[in-house]
Parts: structure tokens; C-alpha cells; sequence
């Protein structure tokens, strides 16, 4: 039986090919990283205050979604996670990843009861995936337009921290526990709950994506606030309905809680084969 000859197909382009490449080129490498690969081309057009486009922040949020503890090398057996008899707050591990002037990777772990008291992200978009475990996590953002106000003097306390006695309005957008696996958090620069604390239920671990990363020089410090309810003051005319007050609250300035203690250590997990893009 004579042999039939192949018949050519079309002719594929320059930019497929190189598609074709990529996507290969994915299929083999570690998540860690693709995860490095990918907040390079999400970051690499953003700044302070300036949001990666929505399809780059969804392409950032399917990665982060498919990765597990074990893809970064962590496990709950990890000494970092064991509980703490300590009458002062657990001491939390923080796990540095990779930080460039347009993005940071790294992995908070702690162990049960651990917190990170309510802080802010000025001018960040930020991702957190919750690796394993179960974690209380109360986030809120400012409410414009409301000018501040004196917290009543029972209520403010140099022995809490307070930088002033001035407090912002700010309203809940999330107060509710987590459980892995679940989505990708992702909160933005004035919106999705820029200020939140994180309270370890049970021992975790969570994979946070910062872009930019904290910089005291550029003005992009980590501020803590104490948390005063609505009702004891002053609203300067602000109408808010009785049965919504329980979503709004006055917060205010503080120094670094005393007692919190968040311990470097160097990443050990699956390697990474770093690069640079223009401005990094």
C-alpha cells in the first residue's frame, strides 16, 4: 500500500509560536515559579496608588488560587506553627520570598491565637491566600468625606499606643472566619478592606502578594489603629440608620503594638530562578 504524504497545515505565526512556547514553558516549572514569573508581568506597569489592569489582576488571583502549602514548602508541622505558651501575643514567622521595588512575595505563619493587629497597605494592591488552617479576618476601608473626630477621653489611652486622639471613620467590609481552601483576598488601594487584622483560629499559613511592598521613604509605612465603635461619637451630622452602626467604627492612629513580634526567616522551599524587568 503506498505511503500517503503528510499534507502541510497552515502556516502558524511568529506570536503563536511563541505562545505555544510559553504555555510549555509553564506546564514544566515549579508553581513557586510561575507565581514569581506572573507578579513580574502583573507588577511590572504599576506603582504606588496605580492598579494592575483587571485581566493581569486575574490571571495574578487563578495562580495564587491554585497554589498549596506544599508548593512553596510549608506544612503545618513546621515549628513556626506550634502553639505558644506565652502570656504576650504568639510570635509570628514571616517567610521572605522575593521584594523589589515593585512587588513583594512572602508567607506569614502562625501559630493558633497568633494576630496581626489591624494595619493598613498605603497605595497597595495586595493578595492573600490562606494556605491551610483557619483564620478570623476583619478588614475595613476609610469612609471619605468625614472629617475626623476627638475620641471621647475614656475611650483614648496612652497606654493603648494612641498617636493622637483623632480618630476616622471607616466602615467593615469583611468580619467573618476562613477556612482552606478558599479564594484569593484581594484588596486595593481605597477599597476590598485596605485596613485588616488577621487572627489565627487554628495554626496557618498566608501567602501574601504586596504591590508595591512597605517603604518608609516613599511614604508607604505600616500605620496600626485602635478600633473605637460608632455610636460614642459625634458623627459631625453623618445620618447612619441604627441597624448599620455595627458596620461602621472610628479608628485610630497607634504605634506598633506592644509585644507584637514577627520573626524573618529566609525562604527554604522549591527554588526560583529570579529575574529583573526594566524599573525592578
Amino acid at each position: 500500500m503506498p505511503m500517503r504524504e503528510k499534507l502541510p497545515g497552515p502556516k502558524k505565526g511568529k506570536d503563536y509560536m511563541e505562545s505555544r512556547r510559553s504555555r510549555r514553558r509553564q506546564r514544566k516549572l515549579l508553581p513557586v515559579q510561575v507565581l514569581y514569573d506572573t507578579c513580574q508581568q502583573v507588577f511590572a506597569d504599576s506603582g504606588p496608588g496605580i492598579v494592575p489592569d483587571p485581566e493581569k489582576i486575574q490571571l495574578l488571583k487563578t495562580v495564587l488560587d491554585g497554589i498549596s502549602g506544599a508548593d512553596v514548602g510549608v506544612n503545618p508541622n513546621m515549628p513556626f506553627f506550634r502553639e505558644q505558651k506565652t502570656e504576650g501575643l504568639p510570635t509570628i514567622t514571616y517567610l521572605h520570598i522575593h521584594e523589589c521595588d515593585k512587588f513583594s512575595i512572602g508567607i506569614f505563619c502562625l501559630p493558633p491565637s497568633g494576630v496581626l493587629p489591624l494595619h493598613n497597605h498605603p497605595q497597595m494592591t495586595v493578595f492573600s491566600k490562606l494556605l491551610f488552617g483557619t483564620m478570623h479576618i476583619k478588614s475595613l476601608d476609610w469612609v471619605n468625606g468625614v472629617p475626623s473626630n476627638k475620641v471621647p477621653d475614656g475611650d483614648s489611652s496612652n497606654a493603648n499606643g494612641a498617636l493622637s486622639a483623632e480618630a476616622r471613620l471607616a466602615k467593615v467590609k469583611v468580619d467573618s472566619d476562613f477556612i482552606a481552601p478558599c479564594d484569593t483576598s484581594i484588596l486595593y488601594p481605597t477599597d476590598g478592606g485596605n485596613m485588616h487584622c488577621f487572627t489565627a483560629v487554628t495554626q496557618c499559613a498566608v501567602l501574601d502578594v504586596l504591590g508595591p511592598p512597605y517603604n518608609d521613604s516613599e511614604g508607604r509605612h505600616c500605620a496600626y489603629y485602635i478600633e473605637h465603635p460608632f455610636d460614642p461619637i459625634s458623627a459631625n451630622g453623618i445620618s447612619i440608620g441604627e441597624e448599620e452602626r455595627e458596620g461602621y467604627e472610628w479608628l485610630q492612629e497607634r504605634d506598633k503594638p506592644e509585644g507584637l513580634t514577627v520573626y524573618g526567616v529566609p525562604y527554604s522551599g522549591p527554588p526560583i530562578a529570579k529575574w529583573e524587568t526594566a524599573g525592578s
